[in-house]
């Protein structure tokens, strides 16, 4: 599977965040976790917990992230990211005396999808969600439903949150919802490893969670 810059939605794997220094705050830790609470765990779930989440350190935490954000994004309501502001270009003309080829297409911007339904303070925010959620399932083995639901609410994202966790194979895939203060942001992820990939995703800005669009 092809690796990305850690600009776009798949961070590779020597990209960090630096450590923020910014306190916790009361109304960071509500914002994702008002929807409910994490369910703890007994018995063979603190082995497999241990195992899972024991060792790691949570650098920054999630409460740490949400401020960052509130401090650093666009303003809730901000414009969407919106295609390109300048037209796509035509490809350029075939030299004399050849044919262009058949199969040349003009580039399209895109008319649906995150760069064009999420506003800018979703853009901003998937960013910093998408880097930690990926860090923290590189390294995971083995990536069950199970292992990687823990991985999440560890991060500090309780499970009214996690949705259509599913394994396929080697992979567990699943969907985070993130909406807040009217905004439509979500993230699709594929737990594999070292070929883990977190991606944005839309979901409607209102109701019961379904992802729509993810960022291609």
């Amino acid at each position: 599977m092809r690796r990305i810059p850690a600009s776009t939605s798949v961070f590779a794997r020597s990209s960090r965040l630096p450590r923020l220094t910014l306190a916790m705050t009361a109304s960071a830790v509500l914002a994702l976790g008002a929807c409910g609470t994490v369910k703890t765990t007994t018995g063979g779930e603190q082995a497999v917990r241990a195992e899972v989440v024991g060792s790691r350190q949570l650098d920054p935490t999630l409460a740490e992230i949400q401020e960052y954000i509130e401090q650093s994004c666009p303003p809730p309501g901000a414009p969407p990211v919106g295609p390109p502001s300048h037209p796509p270009t035509a490809p350029a003309p075939a030299p004399p005396g050849m044919e262009p080829p058949v199969d040349t297409v003009m580039p399209i911007a895109p008319t649906a999808g995150p760069e064009v339904e999420l506003n800018a303070r979703d853009w901003c925010a998937s960013n910093h969600h998408e880097q930690r959620i990926a860090e923290a399932l590189w390294d995971l083995v083995d990536p069950t439903p199970t292992k990687v639901r823990m991985i999440l609410n560890d991060l500090g994202y309780v499970d009214e949150r996690i949705h259509h966790l599913k394994q396929s194979g080697a992979t567990t895939r699943f969907f985070l919802d993130l909406r807040e203060k009217g905004g439509k942001l979500c993230l699709e992820g594929s737990a594999a490893g070292e070929e883990t990939i977190v991606d944005k995703c839309v979901a409607p800005a209102t109701g019961p969670f379904t992802p729509g669009d993810r960022n291609q």
